[in-house]
This record gives structure tokens, C-alpha cells and sequence, in this order.
């Protein structure tokens, strides 16, 4: 497995919440509780090799780092290794052909929405997955006439960390940077937003790998349910 990437600095410059306009979100992890059937996927590969299925509490941790995190996990090699580059194919066709079949939002997320709409407040979704997982997830769960944008890991040349997807979706809902917060469950989500300039929200009751706690991700805020999430973004303007 990789190690993690540094820790962004702590940026108690960054903007507060109340001055935020819109909110972006993650999808694995954050929104959506998509881990059982990207486990599902890489537990096939398993089996299609005569071995037992991994226990899906051992990987269910990885599930915000995609392909990457759970092939490493199932198997473990990383992205240098020779047969990775196969077996993530392999895996990405597995999640393709059963995409949608027990993920499901997180309690109260779907709630949280509905709020945001009916104030008004603008929001979209920011994440890695590529481009051809991502628009049918997000039409299978209702989201898609719904989100201000949809960012997957290929709309722009670089994924989170790096904070060109964040500005693109910004520069899509005409706002900002400083007008948005930025909610995921993985450190790099909150490496993202920092770097964006955005105010930032660590997810808690998400994935959350298995290298750095959140409380040691430096966001503006850490959530533990998504029902403190929507409490919290109830500051919005």
C-alpha cells in the first residue's frame, strides 16, 4: 500500500462556513455507502482465483480509495506492481456490471439534501471515480437532475489531491472557491479542498482509510453522522 500523501497545514484563514454559498461533496464514503459492492467486485477477482472472500470490515476502510485501495487490500500489491494494471481492469469491469445493487446513501444523507434544496443552496459532487462509474451511480441513486455538477476522477487531468476538480466544479456553479465547503471522508478530499481554498468538512462516519484518523486530516470541521453534517451546514447562505 502507498503511504499516505502529507497533511495539509492547518488554515484557520480558510473561510467559515456562514460565508459559504454552496457545498461540494465526495461520493464514496460521504453520500453514498457504495463499499458493498466495490468489495463485491474485487471478492469476485477472489474467487475467480480459488481463493476465500475477504472479509468486508477488513476492506470496507479502503473503499474511498477505489481500485487502488481495495485491490491492494484483496491482494496486496500496489499501482508499481506488474499485474496491477490488469487486475484494476478486471475490477472496474466487475463494479460496472453491478453497480448499483446494495449501495444505497447514508441514513439521513437523502434528508440532508432535501434541505439543501428546498433552501435553495446550490451542491454538487466531486470524486475519483472515473467518468463511465460515476454518472450511471449517480442516476441510479436520484442525484443526477439534482446535483449543481458532477466531477469525476477524469473530468479534469488530475483527481484529488490535487485541487484542479474542486475548480472546476466551482468554475461550474459560477461561484468562488471561498463560497464552497468541501465535504469527504478521505484525506485527500480534505487535502483537495484546502488547496482548492475552500472551507473543509471531514466526514467521520465515512471510509476513512486506515492510515490517519480524521482528526489528524486538519479540517475545518469533522462530522460524525450526516445528521451533524446537515445540522452543520444548515449555516449556509
Amino acid at each position: 500500500m502507498s503511504q499516505p500523501t502529507s497533511q495539509p497545514a492547518r488554515h484557520d484563514d480558510a473561510p467559515p462556513i456562514t460565508q459559504c454559498r454552496a457545498a461540494l461533496f465526495d461520493l464514496d464514503g460521504t453520500l453514498a455507502d457504495t463499499a458493498p459492492d466495490l468489495v463485491a467486485a474485487v471478492n469476485k477477482m477472489r474467487l475467480d482465483r480459488g481463493l476465500e472472500l475477504a472479509p468486508i470490515d477488513r476492506l470496507r476502510p479502503l473503499a474511498s480509495a477505489g481500485a487502488r485501495g481495495l485491490i491492494g487490500g484483496a491482494f496486496g500489491i500496489g499501482p508499481d506492481d506488474r499485474d496491477y494494471a490488469p487486475m484494476r481492469e478486471e475490477f472496474l469491469a466487475n463494479y460496472e456490471a453491478d453497480l448499483c445493487i446494495e449501495t444505497t446513501l447514508f441514513p439521513g444523507i437523502a434528508q440532508m439534501l432535501d434541505a439543501l434544496d428546498a433552501r435553495g443552496i446550490r451542491w454538487g459532487i466531486v470524486t475519483n471515480k472515473v467518468g463511465r462509474l460515476t454518472m450511471p451511480l449517480v442516476e441510479q441513486l436520484g442525484l443526477a437532475s439534482r446535483a449543481g455538477c458532477v466531477v469525476s476522477g477524469d473530468t479534469t487531468p488530475h483527481s484529488k489531491p490535487h485541487p484542479a476538480p474542486l475548480l472546476y466544479a466551482a468554475e461550474a456553479l459560477a461561484l468562488a472557491p471561498g463560497e464552497i465547503v468541501y465535504v469527504g471522508d478521505d484525506l485527500r478530499d480534505i487535502q483537495a479542498g484546502f488547496a482548492a481554498g475552500m472551507a473543509t468538512v471531514a466526514a467521520a462516519y465515512g471510509y476513512c482509510g486506515t492510515d490517519l484518523p480524521p482528526a489528524m486530516w486538519h479540517a475545518q470541521h469533522i462530522v460524525d453522522t450526516p445528521q451533524q453534517l446537515a445540522q452543520l451546514l444548515g449555516g449556509l447562505i
